[in-house]
Parts: C-alpha cells; sequence; structure tokens
C-alpha cells in the first residue's frame, strides 16, 4: 500500500512538473544589437536568476538590426516583444507600425555627449569645426546630436559628423581623428579605458532624450497583457537590483554572459555608469513609466528636422499600464 502510494506521489509530481514546463508562456525578445551588450545587462539577469520564469514566462534572445528593425519585426509579429529607444514608436508609427513603448529602462538619455578633453571643449557651441561620431545617420545617437547641435546654434554642416559604427567610434576616439561622440556609456568606459582623459556632457541637461525602452505591438498588448506585464516587471527588478548594486551585478551579470569573465572590475564600472546616468527616474514617475510632455518635445524636434513627416498622437506611442503598481 506504501508503495502503491509513494509510486502515485511520484506519478503526480511528475505530472504536475509537465504541466508546469507546459503552462510555460513562450517569449521571444529581439534585441537591436547584439544581446552581450553591458546596455542588456538587467535582460540577461532576469533571464539567469530566473525572473521570468517566476512570471510564468520561457523567454527566448534574438538579435535584430537597430531600433528601427526591431519595431517592424515586433509589429509584424516575428517576435513578441523588443527593443529600442523610448522615443522610437514617434518614428515607427508614424511609418505605420503600431507598436508602443511597455516600459522605459531609466528615465534620463542613453546617449551622452563625450569629448576628448584635449579638444577644448567647455560648451556645446565649442564643437563647431569638430570631428564627431555618431552610430548611424539613422540612429538616436545621431539624432540626438542633431539636438545638441541646435541648442547651440549649429547645424550638421558646422561640424564633421561620421556614421562609424561602435567600434570605429571607439577607435578613432582614442587615436584622436574625431574629437567627440554622442554613445552610450560602455563606449565612453572603452575610450577612458585606453587611457584617454574624456569630459561627458550629459544630454538630458540639453535635450529630453530618452533610455532604452521594452516594445510590444497593439494586438500583442490586447492579446497578451499578462506576459507583458511579467516580462516588465521582471526586467525592472534587475535594473532596481543594478541601481543598489553594481558589484553584485556584474558577478550576476558575468554568471549570465561568460564571455565577460575576468573583466568584473570594467563591468561593475559600465553598470555604475547606467546607475547614475541612465536609470534614474524623477518623481512624480516611477521607474520604467513614460512622461507623454517629454515625448511630445522629441516629436516636436523631429518634425522640425524633418526626422519624422508627421506627427502622431502621443498617447498611441506608450502605455504605462504594465508599470504601474
Amino acid at each position: 500500500m506504501i508503495k502503491t502510494l509513494k509510486k502515485a506521489a511520484v506519478i503526480l509530481a511528475a505530472s504536475l512538473a509537465v504541466q508546469g514546463a507546459v503552462a510555460a508562456d513562450k517569449l521571444t525578445y529581439l534585441f537591436p544589437a547584439p544581446d552581450t551588450l553591458p546596455a542588456f545587462a538587467p535582460f540577461q539577469i532576469a533571464k539567469h536568476k530566473g525572473y521570468y520564469a517566476d512570471e510564468g514566462l520561457e523567454v527566448e534572445f534574438q538579435i535584430g538590426k537597430g531600433g528601427a528593425d526591431v519595431a517592424k519585426q515586433v509589429a509584424i509579429g516575428n517576435a513578441d516583444m523588443g527593443g529600442g529607444i523610448g522615443d522610437t514608436p514617434i518614428v515607427t508609427r508614424a511609418n505605420g507600425l503600431k507598436v508602443k513603448g511597455v516600459a522605459l529602462l531609466g528615465g534620463q538619455a542613453l546617449t551622452q555627449i563625450a569629448v576628448r578633453r584635449d579638444a577644448g571643449v567647455k560648451l556645446m557651441t565649442d564643437l563647431r569645426g569638430k570631428a564627431i561620431g555618431v552610430l548611424s545617420y539613422k540612429d538616436t545617437t545621431y539624432y540626438n546630436l542633431l539636438a545638441v547641435l541646435a541648442s547651440a546654434g549649429l547645424s550638421q554642416q558646422d561640424a564633421s559628423v561620421q556614421a562609424l559604427g561602435p567600434g570605429g567610434i571607439i577607435k578613432l576616439m582614442i587615436s584622436g581623428d574625431i574629437q567627440a561622440m554622442s554613445g552610450v556609456p560602455e563606449w565612453v568606459a572603452a575610450v577612458q579605458g585606453a587611457g584617454i582623459e574624456v569630459d561627458v556632457f550629459n544630454i538630458n541637461d540639453i535635450f529630453p532624450a530618452m533610455a532604452q525602452a521594452m516594445l510590444a505591438s497593439d494586438d500583442t498588448i490586447e492579446k497578451r497583457p499578462e506576459a507583458v506585464k511579467g516580462f516588465v516587471r521582471a526586467t525592472l527588478k534587475a535594473v532596481r537590483e543594478i541601481q543598489a548594486d553594481p558589484e553584485q551585478a556584474a558577478s550576476d551579470y558575468i554568471a549570465a554572459v561568460p564571455n565577460h569573465a575576468g573583466k568584473k572590475a570594467q563591468i561593475a564600472d559600465i553598470l555604475g555608469r547606467y546607475s547614475r546616468l541612465v536609470y534614474p527616474t524623477a518623481a512624480p514617475l516611477q521607474l520604467g513609466q513614460f512622461d507623454a510632455a517629454r515625448l511630445k518635445t522629441v516629436q516636436d524636434f523631429y518634425l522640425q528636422n524633418d526626422i519624422v513627416r508627421r506627427a502622431v498622437p502621443i498617447e498611441e506611442t506608450f502605455t504605462n499600464q504594465f508599470v504601474m503598481d
């Protein structure tokens, strides 16, 4: 009798395990760049530590070809969610792609203006005549640079703006062939790691640029709200851990992405920069939420500079429903 009961218990446990595995909701998340970049540390940490699994999700990461490509793939259903910048839907919805931002990875700009100290740039007006690197001419690093130049009464023609890709930007900043860049924290860290003295200007003080955003299509938001909410909640949990302790987060990240083994000090430095420069969110907003007024300011600038040709209702570009407590 006892053996029979034990056997039944084992069968029941196995059955429940199988049901649990079947019940896991599969979700594909598309990154705009290689998923080993420290910018994506919150996602890797959340997956490694089981936060997505805790939300009943089985998450698969894939890699796209930039934020615009990610938005397109998400809009047409080739991925459930994906990554871009907070203002990406302003551009994509204007092109008929029904994608919304569902959460921000911070309340500050992802990009900053970094200049070699020996270039003598003290004010943005000093960028006149300088060689400045951006990722591409269809990227937020470029759009943000245009806004910074405009704030100083300059245009693209007043400087030598070069689309170089991340490797090219870092290499030419180190060599001195460019004197400034519009870039993300890890690029600045790489240049400084080569012994180059760099001054960093926070774009937030000049233009309301935005952090990374998690994107989902209108269709996914309508049909799979619990999956979106779970993914957002798990990812923001990892962001908060990075904010609280970049050193420990660096260890967790390296465990998740072993090809960074032996680089803990460098990774901790980069995650510390994100904690200071990108993740902070000013009240009354909470981490993850969008500010409609900020988005409207960005859209107005994009319209004025022909980055987009038509305005879309700002309330259609984002939702805070998955961030609200």
